[in-house]
């Protein structure tokens, strides 16, 4: 039996993440959720979830020294960025009077414009809050059995900026394109919420529970 570690540092739905892989993996992974650094770092698989603020983020990560543990996840074993997760997996954020992150990624994240506008140019709402359809622009074994432009569901005000479109995986659009799902190597991170998003996202999660780390 494998092993799947969701994250415990105090922000995101980490019980209905948790849920939602226990539904797809069924009795072939034990599922935890935690926040001790050799349970994480012992699992075969590992969820980074997240909801909330940067600065939040990043003090709880410290404190509870999870910081060192998430880059020797994203350097030893699968690792799925969700949302807040996705953020701190870049190397800057301009939330919160800007912060450094873990740098996991190379880029800075960013904050939706004011003015976004739709096709009809009417205003934007911000957060993006919703289903939004995510293209692909990768191939990716987490993309296996789910189509092109397939919906998910986004809660977010900010949204990632990576360094060179090597790590992009998928794009959505919100007033005009920007990064959803970012991926190299064993790491794979997605601004939408695949707890969330029913089929599509239960099948990106069953991909990620298959998922070995390779590309």
């Amino acid at each position: 039996m494998s092993t799947l570690a969701v994250i415990d540092y105090g922000m995101g739905n980490l019980h209905s993440v948790a849920k939602a892989v226990e539904h797809v993996a069924g009795k072939a992974t034990r599922v935890i959720v935690s926040a001790d650094a050799d349970a994480i770092l012992a699992a075969d698989r590992v969820i980074f979830p997240g909801v909330g603020a940067i600065r939040d983020c990043m003090s709880e990560l410290q404190r509870l020294e999870l910081d060192a543990v998430v880059r020797e996840c994203a350097r030893s074993k699968p690792l799925l960025g969700v949302c807040l997760g996705m953020h701190a997996l870049m190397e800057r954020s301009e939330e919160n009077d800007g912060v450094d992150c873990l740098g996991v990624f190379p880029g800075t994240v960013r904050r939706f414009s004011n003015d976004l506008k739709d096709e009809k140019g009417e205003r934007l709402k911000i957060p993006h809050m919703g289903w939004n359809e995510v293209f692909q622009s990768m191939q990716h074994p987490l993309w296996k059995n789910v189509a092109d432009g397939s919906r998910f569901y986004f809660v977010h005000s900010y949204y990632v900026e990576p360094q060179g479109p090597d790590y992009i995986a998928g794009s959505t659009n919100y007033g005009g394109p920007f990064t959803s799902v970012v991926a190299r190597e064993n790491v794979f991170a997605a601004q939408f919420h695949p707890e969330k998003s029913q089929h599509s996202g239960l099948t990106l999660l069953e991909n990620f529970v298959q998922w070995d780390g390779n590309l």
